[in-house]
């Protein structure tokens, strides 16, 4: 079973900077699209951004312009720095697979998210 471990999260003010990571177990990463979901409470999870094993991204509209998905693929980790942060980025963070046209997947498992605050 895949293993999914994101970390990064935190209280950030309007206008501010987070960098999230995951960490994904297994050899199955590297040609993986891999996503960054999120889930604000009383929501449902919505996919944001997406990256395919060579390196192309999309992106939600309400992050576009103010997030970049990345990845390394010697690391098995997926990243997604967030600049211009607003209080309604506010979620639980999650990565798992997706497709570059923004269809949701995944690997049968979740990883436990990482918390975005986004709060003066």
């Amino acid at each position: 079973q895949v293993q999914l471990v994101e970390s990064g999260g935190g209280l950030v003010q309007p206008g501010g900077s987070l960098r999230l990571s995951c960490v994904v177990s297994g050899n199955i990463f590297s040609r993986s699209t891999m996503g960054w979901y999120r889930q604000a409470p009383g929501k449902q999870r919505e996919l944001v951004a997406v990256i395919t094993s060579v390196g192309t991204t999309n992106y939600a509209d309400s992050v576009k312009g103010r997030f970049t998905i990345s990845r390394d693929n010697a690391k098995n980790t997926v990243y997604l720095q967030m600049n211009r942060l607003k209080p309604e980025d506010t979620a639980v963070y999650y990565c798992n697979l997706a497709s570059l046209t923004m269809r949701p997947l995944d690997f049968g498992s979740w990883g436990q998210g990482t918390q975005v605050t986004v709060s003066s």
